[in-house]
C-alpha cells in the first residue's frame, strides 16, 4: 500500500537544549508523549538542519524550506508574509512590513517589546486605519491585526524601496530608534520616512485608545507603540499545486505561517479558538487537519505554542504544553492512507530565549515507510534513526517519492 495524502505537522519551536529546571532534560525529553513515541515507533526518524548546518533559521525561513521553497531563492524578507497572512493582499512589488504591538512609558523608554502578549487588538488597528493619513506622501497603506501582539504593514504607491532599518530596539529599557534608508536609493528614503511618519501617528491613536486606557487602569502594560521590522518586497511563487501536482491548506494561528502558505497556493482554514499561543485549542485544529486531509492531498499544520514559552525561558511550560499537544495528536494514529510528516521548524532553547541553529527531530510514519529501531521522539533519539541527517529542503522530495510522486532523476 502507497499513501496518497501528506500532512505535514510542524510543532513549531518544540525543539530545545538541556534546562536546569528540568534536570539536563530538554522539555520534548522530559514530557510524557505516548503518542509521538508510537508515531515514531511506526515510522523512521532522524535529525534535520531547517536551512543548514549552523545556520540559525527564521520560521519564515525555515517554512519555505520545508515546503521545497529554497530560502536562498525565494526570501525577500518577513513582512510581506506576514501581511498575506492577516488578509492583506500583497501583489508583486508591494512592500510589507511585521509589526508588534509594544509598551513604552513616560519617557519614552520601551518597556514591553510585545505589551504584556496583549490580544484583541482588531478595534486598535481598526483606529489605525480611520486616523492614520499617509496621502500627503502620496501613498496607501493596509494595517491588520494578527494573532496576539502581532500585526502587519503594507505601503502601496510609487516610489517605494524596502532597504530600511528598524525601530525596534531590540531589548526593554531603550528608545524606539529612528527608521532610516539603508541605502542611498530616494526609494529607501521615502519608505523610511513614511513608516516613521506612520509610528508618529499611530502612537497618539494608541495612546488614546479606550483599550489602552483600560489596560493602563488595570496595570496592564498598553499597546501603545508600533514596532516596526521585517520589511520586504513582495516577490513571486511558483504555485504549490502546480510545483507537486498536490492540492493543499494550511491551518495555522500564525499569520505568518499562513501567510507562506497563501502565498505558495495553500488554502488558509481558519479554525476558531486557536491562539498560537499555550492556551490554543489543539482538538480543533486536529478535526480541521482531518476534515482538510479529507478534501485535499496535503496539509500543513502549525502548532506553536511550545515556541512561545521557549521565547519567555519557560521550560516547565514548554514541556507541560509539549504533554498537550501529544494527547491532541491522538487522533492521527488512525490514519492509514496518509504519510505523516512531523518535525521542528527549529529549536527555541530556554536557556537563549531565541532560535538556534541546533537540529530539529523529523519522523516520517505511513504504509511503505522502512521502520527503524527508535522508540521516541525527541531530539537525541531521533538523531539514532534510520533518517539520519537531512535537511528541509530534503523533506518534501523525500514525501513525494514516499507517495510515488517523484520523478526519475536520470534514464
Amino acid at each position: 500500500m502507497i499513501a496518497d495524502k501528506v500532512l505535514f505537522l510542524v510543532l513549531d519551536g518544540i525543539s530545545d537544549r538541556p534546562c536546569e529546571a528540568l534536570n539536563g532534560l530538554t522539555p520534548l525529553a522530559a514530557a510524557k508523549t505516548p503518542v509521538l513515541d508510537r508515531i515514531a515507533a511506526e515510522g523512521i526518524c532522524g535529525i534535520m538542519d531547517s536551512v543548514s548546518p549552523g545556520i540559525r533559521p527564521g520560521s519564515d525561513t525555515s517554512h519555505l524550506a520545508l515546503l521545497g521553497y529554497p530560502p536562498q531563492e525565494y526570501y525577500t524578507g518577513r513582512g510581506p508574509l506576514e501581511a498575506e497572512g492577516t488578509g492583506i493582499h500583497m501583489t508583486a512589488g508591494m512592500i510589507g512590513f511585521r509589526c508588534n504591538f509594544a509598551t513604552v512609558d513616560a519617557d519614552g523608554l520601551v518597556t514591553d517589546r510585545r505589551a504584556g502578549r496583549i490580544s484583541g487588538t482588531a478595534p486598535l488597528a481598526e483606529a489605525i486605519r480611520e486616523g492614520v493619513d499617509l496621502s500627503p506622501l502620496g501613498l496607501e497603506f493596509r494595517f491588520e491585526s494578527g494573532a496576539g501582539h502581532r500585526a502587519a504593514l503594507a505601503l502601496v504607491g510609487e516610489g517605494l524601496g524596502d532597504k530600511i532599518s528598524s525601530n525596534d530596539p531590540k531589548k526593554e529599557g531603550a528608545r524606539p530608534l529612528p527608521i532610516r534608508p539603508c541605502t542611498d536609493d530616494p526609494a529607501d528614503a521615502k519608505t523610511a520616512a513614511a513608516c516613521n511618519e506612520f509610528i508618529r501617528q499611530s502612537a497618539k491613536i494608541l495612546y488614546e485608545h479606550p483599550i489602552n486606557v483600560r489596560r493602563m487602569e488595570e496595570g496592564l502594560p498598553p499597546g501603545n507603540l508600533l514596532l516596526i521590522r521585517g520589511a520586504g518586497k513582495m516577490g513571486k511563487f511558483p504555485q504549490f499545486e502546480e510545483r507537486y501536482s498536490l492540492s493543499g491548506s494550511v491551518i495555522s494561528a500564525a499569520t505568518l505561517i499562513s501567510g507562506i502558505g497563501k502565498v505558495v497556493g495553500l488554502e488558509h482554514i481558519p479554525v476558531p479558538g486557536t491562539t498560537g499561543s499555550v492556551d490554543s485549542d489543539l482538538n480543533a485544529k486536529v478535526r480541521a487537519a482531518l476534515g482538510e486531509l479529507d478534501r485535499k492531498d496535503f496539509v500543513l499544520m502549525n502548532i506553536k505554542g511550545a515556541d512561545e514559552a521557549g521565547h519567555d525561558g519557560k521550560g516547565i511550560q514548554k514541556r507541560d504544553f509539549i504533554e498537550v499537544i501529544d494527547t491532541a495528536l491522538e487522533p492521527l494514529l488512525d490514519l492509514s492512507n496518509t504519510l505523516i510528516v512531523v518535525c521542528a521548524d527549529h529549536s527555541t532553547p530556554c536557556s537563549i530565549k531565541d532560535h538556534s541553529a541546533d537540529p530539529v527531530p523529523v519522523v516520517i510514519r505511513g504504509p511503505g515507510v522502512r521502520v527503524d529501531r527508535n522508540v521516541r521522539f525527541d531530539e537525541i533519539s531521533c538523531a539514532e534513526g534510520g533518517l539520519h541527517r537531512i535537511r528541509g529542503g530534503d523533506l518534501m522530495p523525500i514525501a513525494l517519492d514516499l507517495i510515488n510522486k517523484s520523478h526519475k532523476y536520470g534514464a
